[in-house]
């Protein structure tokens, strides 16, 4: 399946993420994040044979998957949940400009750069529909969303530049993930009592936003080019918002037909075609 496709199934579904959760807001946010890992991880139990247990590779793995939405749950929990929001869709970004740092011999043209740029301008207006709260008394809340950004970011590109597993792995990822995150729920969390219809949502997000996205975007990564995948990202907002306008009867608001051209535009702009780096090299 060519990498593109692969992108697009993961930022799909991640976009209905919202729409999901916010359905289950009242539930503690590790122990949602422990029973989706769990469904998502499970779905790599039938390749159970193809899973790498090399040290190196669940320290990436964990660290990518665990580590992200650990340091973003606490940016939500301590920082303007918007503020924080905005922070964290600068991994995009952080793809685009880490990926020359590891493939030295890989570039980032103007293009891509001013591609990625302007999607990241759309997203902002599209998470900036309510006013934003920038803070010295948040500082660590934008500090964690900003290390989450990072985390993400880094882990997309080493699982590139390693890239001697498969992606049944990222299963693996996903229950070590679960277990921590269970973990952390006992600790600080209460377990409340679960009604039929949120463990039909849970098993939804399992399997979609918290499961297959994670095997798709894996397998675009090592099949991609990273610059190329960041600018299409941005479009995880934007649809998104359209999810939550149609299932949750959200008001779609002017600055969202705003970001509309300045996504799609800097997507397009983004992946011009250039003869000086067109194929990504490692």
């Amino acid at each position: 399946m060519h990498f593109l496709i692969l992108v697009f199934i993961s930022v799909t579904l991640w976009a209905s993420l919202a729409t999901l959760v916010t359905q289950l807001s009242h539930l503690p946010p590790f122990l949602l994040l422990a029973a989706s890992l769990f469904i998502g991880g499970a779905l790599s139990v039938p390749k159970w044979r193809d899973w790498q247990f090399k040290p190196i590779i669940l320290f990436i793995g964990v660290t990518g998957i665990f580590g992200y939405h650990f340091l973003l749950f606490m940016a939500l929990r301590i920082s303007p949940s918007v503020s924080a929001n905005l922070l964290n869709y600068l991994w995009p970004l952080f793809i685009l400009l880490l990926t020359p740092v590891f493939f030295p011999k890989t570039r980032i043209t103007s293009k891509q750069l001013t591609g990625t740029l302007i999607a990241f301008i759309g997203a902002a207006l599209i998470v900036l529909q309510t006013d934003v709260e920038l803070s010295f008394k948040y500082g660590v809340g934008y500090l964690f969303a900003i290390l989450a950004a990072i985390t993400w970011s880094v882990y997309t590109l080493m699982t590139k530049r390693v890239a001697n597993f498969s992606s049944a792995t990222v299963g693996l990822f996903c229950l070590f993930s679960s277990l921590f995150s269970l973990i952390f729920h006992l600790l600080f969390e209460q377990t409340p009592t679960l009604e039929r219809i949120d463990l039909y949502k849970i098993i939804l997000i399992g399997i979609g936003p918290m499961g297959i996205s994670f095997y798709c975007w894996d397998a675009a990564v090592k099949k991609g080019d990273p610059r190329v995948i960041a600018s299409i990202a941005y479009l995880i907002p934007l649809l998104s918002t359209g999810l939550l306008v149609f299932f949750n009867g959200q008001t779609i608001t002017q600055s969202t037909f705003y970001a509309i051209p300045l996504i799609i535009g800097g997507a397009i702009i983004a992946n011009l075609p250039n003869s000086n780096t067109s194929t990504f090299i490692k």
